[in-house]
Order: C-alpha cells, then structure tokens, then sequence
C-alpha cells in the first residue's frame, strides 16, 4: 500500500480547521448521544444545510465526529441512570447500570471509554488497509453489478432492522417509490409529479431526511420524555483497576473484531453488533449468571463493538457508494450536495477526502477517549433540561436550515410532511431506516437495472453469466429464501410434535 496519501491524510486533519470541527463532531456526537431518542442520524440530517458552506472533507469529518462520538454519549445515560440514549447501548443498561448499582459507576464508565478507544481504533486500522482493496475490486463494477450490490443492499437492510421485518420491507418499497418521482432520466417523461414544477426534479434528499429523523423523531420523542428518570449514580473511581482490565480484556478484542464485520454489512451497524458482541461474551461465559447482575464484560464487549461497527460501515459507504444503515444514508446525501460522489474512484480521485475522513477517525477516537469522563457531569445536567424547551428551538433550527439549502418555501412544506409521516410511522413500529436507505438507493438501482437491460438486449439472465452479479443474486435469493424456509421448518417441526401428542 503507497503511505504516500495516508500521511498527506494526516497533514489534511492536522490542519487547525479540521481539527476544531473534529472536535465540534465528537463533543455534538457525545451529546447527541446522551439526550435520548435523538440519535446521530437525526443530528446530522439537521446539520445538513450548515455543511453547505464548509469545505467537503471537514464537513465529512465534523459529520463522521457525530457518528462515532454518539456511540458513547449513549453509555453515559445507560449506566448512570438506566437510559439508553442511543439504540446501540441498550445492552449496556444490563451490567452498565447495575454496576453502578454496586458503587462502580466509575468502572463501568471506565471500561466503556477504554473498549470504545480500543474498539474504534482496531476498526480504523482495519479499515485504512480493507478500504482500498475494496475499492480497488469494485472498479470492476458495472451496471449489472451495482444493480445486484443495490438490490442486496435494500433488502438486508429491510430484513435485518430491528423491529417487524414485514414493516421495514414496506418502508423500503415506499422509498423505492418516492425515489421515481420526478423526470424519468432515459425518457424525460414526468413520474408522480402532479404537474408540480417543484416536483418535476425529484424530491430532494435534504428535506426527506430532516423531516424522517429531525421533525419526526421531535415529535415522537416529545411523548416518550414524560418516563420517570432515575436519579443519576455518584461517579467515583472513574479509571478501572488492572483486574477489571485484564478480565474484559478477551472481550474487547473479540468485540472489536466482531464489529468490525457486522459494521460492514448493510443493515449490520452499531446496534446489531452490540447485541451479538453481549450475546457472543455471555454464551461463552463459564458463569453466564453474572451477566446482568454486574459483568465488566457486558458493558465491554458491546461498547467495543459498537464503536469498531460505526467506523467501518464507512467502507461500503466510501468504496462502493453503498450506506450501510440509516445515518451513512444521511452522510452519503451530505457528500452529494458537497458534490463528491462516493464509490471506487473516490480513493484515487480524492485521496485527500479520504485519507483525511479515515485518519480523523484517528484523532476523534483520542479526543473522545480524554473527553469523557470529564463531561460526565455536564451531560447529567443537560438531561434536567426540560423537552417542551429543547424541541421547540430543535424544530425552528430545522425549518431555517432546510430552507436555506434551495431558499425554497416548498421545502418546508415537505420537511412538515415527512415529519408527520416520521412520526406516524413511529407510533404504528415501522423503521424509517429502510426508507430513507431505499429512497437513496432507488435512482442507483432504476439506472443500473435499466442500463444493463440495455446492455444484455433485455435479457434478464444476462446478470447470471456475470461472476459479480450473478453471486450477488445467488446472495439475494439466499436472503429471500431463508426466512421462508425456516418458517416452513417450524411449521413442520409443530405439526410432528402435535401428532406424536395424538398418537400418545
């Protein structure tokens, strides 16, 4: 690998701008994370508009600053005060807070900065010698095989978000249709437009996403604040002892390991790996008993894995063009209106964007690792303040700034829209996760399935013939078939057990 660009990366981070929105990312991330129901999707898809005026690769790195940096904002509230303040640190409530039960608030702090440390940086290593193999495999990508990528992509994504996966496969059509509206790009005719000039371009990414997770999660989480909040644990004793450290030790390695995979994966992300990470740690376990009741390794391993999870979902975002989950989704729409478009030439066109997003991760992960206990106390107070003050200025700030993207008033209209569509899908348990990710991916998918048509003279099987696509296919099918044999498997298996009742 030519290191060349990877310490022109560094010189681009080390640069006082880079360095201060780095800063302003993981500090935002870290709070993000503490207030519950925000979550970094949500953060960033506001901050979108404020993007607009800042050079692309710092914008990406404040961007990707909240991302990780609200990874461990949310173990703060799970272990002081039994609230998850980010959905990948709901299995750290199990030991996190009942270590701070037994006066180890501290320890449990402690491990969690240290695993979140360690975990992230195994990642970026990883990363910083993955990535550009992946990007150097996928210039062999053609229109059949971003097709395959595109539709893999949206339907792991679907089966695999939390929650009922026939609701995340509706929420992914939806996307998939609000992706057409607008002029069809092969024939100029208009598709869902009304007669609506403002819809003749399509619907822009900007507003869906303010509205998805900004406007909607607002109005969702102003019901779900009303819960009854413990009081916050006394934090002593913040640094664990070389005890604590050596018997969380295995679980950190092998929870960085692990989410450094599953990150990868679309539909895979922070939340998934933190829950196989605990998963993984307590089957394992000669004394299973312990988790729950104060295991050092259940607040360990997940925050390892979802902190190593949450830096490589950036491999298939930056080499393939591919966001991984939710909050990539809204990172890749912030490159697009930055004019950078992710994908295989991204390493060698912008090796500066790269190399730079990559080795602030670098930098992030030390600021975060210095930063968070002493923000403990701050954070807590935050939390005192009331929603009815918060949400209000959460809404005005979101309608200034999507308006400021195009100075358009039907924007705002839109981002009223899809709030409201964000917050009933909400309250009826659909994810709009799969939404947005399909709406993001629908024009890739549309114009790569119709450009191989043209290619193959309309022959669908000419993806077969293909080794690329045709495995990914292969992969597809596997994931569509799989349920529904397992499901068939279950039904039998009860059938047999209710005739050998019968026949007893």
């Amino acid at each position: 690998m030519d290191l060349a660009p990877v310490l022109d990366g560094f010189g681009v981070v080390l640069q006082p701008t880079n360095l201060l929105y780095c800063l302003i990312g993981v500090v935002v991330g870290m709070l993000v994370g503490v207030l519950p129901g925000l979550g970094p999707a949500a953060t960033i898809a506001i901050l979108l508009p404020i993007t607009i005026g800042i050079e692309p690769v710092t914008a990406v790195i404040m961007l990707a600053g909240i991302f990780y940096g609200a990874q461990y904002g949310g173990t703060i509230t799970s272990v002081l005060l039994r609230l998850p303040g980010e959905a990948s640190s709901v299995v750290t409530v199990f030991d996190g807070f009942a270590l701070a039960r037994q006066g180890r608030a501290g320890t449990a702090l402690g491990i969690a900065a240290v695993g979140s440390f360690l975990g992230g940086t195994v990642s970026i290593v990883a990363l910083s010698f993955v990535a550009p193999l992946v990007a150097g495999f996928a210039l062999d990508f053609g229109p059949p095989e971003y097709t395959a990528l595109a539709l893999l992509g949206i339907l792991l994504v679907a089966t695999v978000s939390s929650g009922d996966r026939l609701k995340a496969v509706i929420a992914a059509c939806l996307g998939l249709l609000l992706a057409t509206v607008g002029r069809d790009g092969f024939t100029g005719a208009e598709r869902f437009t009304f007669d609506n000039l403002s819809l003749a371009d399509g619907l822009d990414f900007v507003p869906i996403a303010m509205g998805l997770f900004g406007l909607g999660e607002i109005l969702y989480n102003l019901e779900e604040r009303h819960r009854a909040v413990h009081a916050p644990a006394t934090v002593a004793n913040v640094w664990p002892s070389r005890a604590d450290l050596r018997q969380s030790s295995g679980a950190i390695g092998r929870g960085s390991v692990l989410g450094f995979f599953l990150g990868i994966l679309p539909g895979g992300g922070a939340t998934l790996a933190s829950l196989a990470a605990y998963a993984m740690e307590k089957r394992r376990s000669k004394t299973p008993e312990r988790f729950g009741r104060g295991a050092v390794e259940g607040v360990a391993a997940p925050e390892s894995a979802n902190n190593a999870a949450a830096t490589s979902s950036f491999i298939p975002l930056l080499t393939l063009g591919i966001p991984a989950n939710a909050t990539m989704a809204v990172i890749y729409g912030a490159l697009l209106i930055q004019g950078v478009s992710p994908g295989p030439q991204l390493v060698d066109q912008e090796p500066e964007l790269f190399w730079g997003v990559v080795n602030s991760m670098y930098i992030g992960n030390i600021l975060l690792l210095i930063m968070s206990i002493p923000l403990v106390g701050l954070f807590v107070k935050i939390l005192r303040v009331r929603a009815t003050i918060l949400a209000p200025i959460t809404v005005l700030i979101t309608l200034i700034g999507v308006y400021t993207v195009n100075y358009d008033v039907f924007d705002i209209g839109l981002v009223v829209v899809f709030g409201a569509l964000g917050y009933l899908m909400k309250k009826l348990g659909f994810d709009p996760g799969p939404l947005v990710l399909a709406f993001v991916l629908g024009s890739l998918l549309e114009d790569s399935l119709r450009r191989s048509l043209l290619l193959f003279d309309g022959d669908p099987t000419g993806f077969l013939t293909r080794p690329i696509s045709g495995t990914l296919l292969v992969l597809f099918l596997v994931v569509v078939l799989l349920p529904v044999i397992r499901a068939a498997l279950a039904r039998r298996r009860s059938t047999d057990r209710r005739n050998t009742k019968e026949l007893v």
